[in-house]
């Protein structure tokens, strides 16, 4: 047998083993694992979709909806962004055109190990061929005990399977030299009994083995299951310090090094602070990398109380993680004025209901959000926000804000979900660089962390998104005119 035949049926055991206790969960946008993202690819606009597996190896499913230049065919690769198997990719798989909505498509891919992926594109219609690469993350995320029905169902099959093995060497040994219609004697019936034993023994020998294995693989696998990085944080005064503690020397998460992460939109680390439970005040701030796996900054000015903290980083592998921690700011505690890039949010604690849609701004400004009635988990949408002035016209003056129209940073109320995400989509600008750097469509970024600055900013931005669950959301979106940095809330009941 050969190395890859091996390869393959090994996979193909962890793959029924994962299927088996392995679970829906989340991972570095805490609990939001699809990807969504708006490619430009030449005249072509792709509003991407990608539900990663639930287990891994797993199938991910690709969903496409295509503007601009009809396109004549699509196709799409799975590969990893970085490595040696990044340079030998699989045979491309058709997309599947809806018979109803001609510029819809849908595939099914396979991700065969955990780590930073690329789903690549390749389109191909009136204005030629273009190629462009959308970053997924895929990691296990859970372990569960099997059902007890399966389980059932799997014991009596099981029983079923070795009671009839029993009976047919039982039988073999009994009956198989004799003529047809000759009975069987004292000793064959003898003979017949011992070899049933003696198989049954056997047997269930083989069960305690392959259960043994089962076990060892299962725990092998359970080894792999994705835990966020382990951070303490510290605040001395206004000082805020972040510990990481470094992953396994085998994980796509080493940041246990100064050269261990990677710059994204100009920043090693994006820090929301959000004060629970009300959900009313949110800083969107940048701690330093100060030495191995340490992060630190001078905080502003914050009202006290406990605060939970995501702070976005993306390791050298390319995998983008959000890491976790809270602190709790006294009342006595001194802080600085906050960075030119830092941005705050001071509003009244979140309340049951439905959809808030406008939020007025401390220097009269006002940012509305052009929110659809319904909104359902599992949808992809793209959520559209306006800047106006204090005369409820459009806002002038307009800036990008760390590279890009707006960012926005989607959280719900019980703290299970946390996106951060941009116009472009909800994958990291630096993760979306590695997967795209081959391809012309780079040529205007900057690989500082951050694309090449916009001429002009309209006072308008959308994100594509879908919420992963029912619950109850709050929004956190920042733009910037004329120096200053807005951040407008909106709250969000999603059925």
């Amino acid at each position: 047998m050969t190395q890859h035949a091996r390869m393959v049926i090994r996979r193909a055991w962890i793959f029924l083993v994962s299927a088996i206790f392995l679970a829906p969960a989340a991972w570095g946008h805490v609990g939001s694992k699809d990807v969504f993202e708006t490619v430009q690819a030449g005249p072509y606009t792709l509003y991407v979709t990608v539900r990663p597996p639930n287990v891994i190896p797993g199938i991910a499913t690709v969903e496409v909806r295509s503007s601009g230049a009809s396109i004549s065919s699509l196709t799409v690769t799975p590969l990893p962004v970085t490595g040696e198997a990044s340079k030998h990719p699989p045979a491309a798989d058709r997309m599947q055109r809806s018979t109803d909505d001609k510029a819809f498509y849908t595939a099914s891919v396979w991700i065969m190990d955990g780590g930073t992926w690329q789903v690549r594109f390749t389109i191909d219609g009136a204005a030629g061929e273009q190629t462009a690469s959308v970053p997924v993350v895929a990691v296990p995320l859970s372990v569960l005990k099997m059902q007890k029905g399966m389980g059932a169902t799997l014991a009596l099959l099981g029983l079923f399977l070795v009671l009839s093995m029993a009976g047919i060497v039982a039988a073999s040994v009994r009956e198989a030299r004799l003529r047809p219609g000759v009975p069987a004697t004292p000793e064959l019936r003898r003979s017949g009994v011992i070899a049933m034993v003696g198989s049954v023994v056997v047997m269930l020998l083989f069960v305690l083995l392959g259960g043994h294995w089962w076990n060892v693989e299962a725990a092998g696998y359970a080894k792999n299951i994705f835990t966020p990085t382990p951070t303490t944080a510290t605040l001395d005064g206004n000082q805020l310090k972040l510990q990481l503690i470094a992953a396994r020397p085998n994980s796509d998460r080493r940041g246990n090094f100064k050269s261990g992460f990677l710059p994204d939109h100009g920043h090693m680390m994006h820090l929301y602070a959000i004060r629970q439970p009300g959900m009313d005040v949110a800083f969107h701030l940048h701690p330093e990398l100060d030495a191995a796996g340490n992060f630190r900054m001078m905080l502003p000015a914050m009202p006290p109380g406990r605060y939970n903290l995501y702070g976005d980083v993306v390791h050298t592998s390319g995998f983008p993680e959000t890491l976790l921690a809270t602190i709790d700011v006294p009342p006595t505690m001194q802080g600085g004025a906050p960075g030119p890039e830092d941005a705050k949010a001071v509003t009244a604690p979140i309340q049951s209901g439905e959809l808030s849609t406008a939020f007025k701004l401390p220097d009269g400004y006002t940012m509305a959000w052009d929110a659809r009635p319904t909104l359902t988990a599992g949808t992809a949408y793209t959520f559209h926000f306006r800047l106006m002035d204090a005369a409820g016209e459009p806002a002038t003056g307009m800036e990008p804000y760390l590279g890009m129209a707006g960012h926005a940073a989607f959280v719900k109320t019980d703290g299970t979900v946390f996106a951060h995400t941009h116009p472009e989509g909800s994958a990291a600008m630096a993760d979306v660089m590695l997967a795209n750097e081959s391809m012309p469509a780079m040529a205007g970024m900057d690989h500082s962390g951050g694309m090449a600055m916009p001429v002009s900013v309209a006072p308008e931005v959308g994100f594509p998104y879908g919420f992963p669950t029912a619950g109850r959301y709050r929004i956190f979106v920042q733009m910037k005119h004329a120096g200053v940095v807005e951040t407008g809330v909106f709250d969000a009941q999603v059925k």
